[in-house]
């Protein structure tokens, strides 16, 4: 796909998926600003990006904060001249059984899985809609669809991330904006490479195409749409699980 002269923000990109998303968007052409809560990591992540020649913008993000994700949107419209595409990728996992999981856990999640996705499509429709274009891309998981024990606040949090994501298609699909999410099955990074094999072959008895899926095969799905290629489909949940979940 040709991204040439867009210009695509993602979020949590400096690793697995997130960074994932960024190479692929810098290759297929795309000018890509990157946000993470690490500045070396952002570092490390930009001089890779920067080979494939396009431009990169960088910037350290909480993105459960408003003044932060105002700001990275506005920077990026600052150094690339518009905005065209947003990937919501950020997340974090503190998993406990309901029971025992305390407040703070539960916020912490909700604050950057959801709540982050939020506040950073708010920034960023307050451009496309004045420009009456744009695609934003929201990953979701497919624990938002089918549960998951001991993780009521990430599964409660990519949940809610559909719901927002069908919600602000409907709210800006006349304004030419349109909204998706891609919600992953078992992804191989370097966490999954890490656990026990008796876990793995567990884990892939459930999938029917046995293997997990490549953060490439993420990176695919999520270029597709956000392409022009996906011109007519909005408020779509685009399942990438090898038919974990059906």
């Amino acid at each position: 796909m040709n991204f040439k002269g867009k210009n695509v923000l993602i979020t949590g990109a400096t690793r697995g998926i997130g960074y994932a998303l960024a190479e692929s968007f810098a290759q297929a052409g795309a000018n890509v600003a990157i946000c993470g809560t690490r500045e070396e990591a952002l570092k490390q992540a930009a001089e890779k990006l920067a080979a494939f020649g396009g431009n990169v913008y960088t910037q350290v993000v909480n993105v459960s904060k408003p003044e932060d994700c105002d700001s990275f949107v506005a920077n990026t419209v600052k150094a690339f001249g518009a905005l065209d595409v947003v990937v919501n990728n950020a997340g974090i996992t503190k998993d406990n059984l309901a029971i025992r999981m305390s407040e703070q856990e539960f916020d912490d999640v909700i604050a950057v899985n959801l709540k982050g996705t939020f506040l950073m499509s708010k920034a960023a429709l307050k451009v496309m809609f004045k420009k009456r274009s744009g695609a934003i891309v929201n990953i979701s998981s497919v624990v938002g669809e089918m549960g998951n024990a001991g993780q009521a606040n990430y599964v409660a949090s990519k949940a809610g991330i559909i719901g927002l994501t069908k919600t602000l298609a409907k709210e800006f699909g006349s304004r030419g904006v349109r909204v998706n999410a891609v919600a992953p099955g078992f992804v191989q990074t370097a966490m999954t490479d890490a656990l026990p094999e008796d876990v793995k072959n567990k884990a892939l008895e459930a999938v029917p195409l046995k293997r997990f899926a490549t953060t490439q095969d993420i990176a695919k799905a999520v270029l597709f749409l956000a392409s022009e290629d996906a011109s007519y489909i909005t408020g779509h949940v685009l399942a990438v699980n090898g038919g974990l979940y059906m």
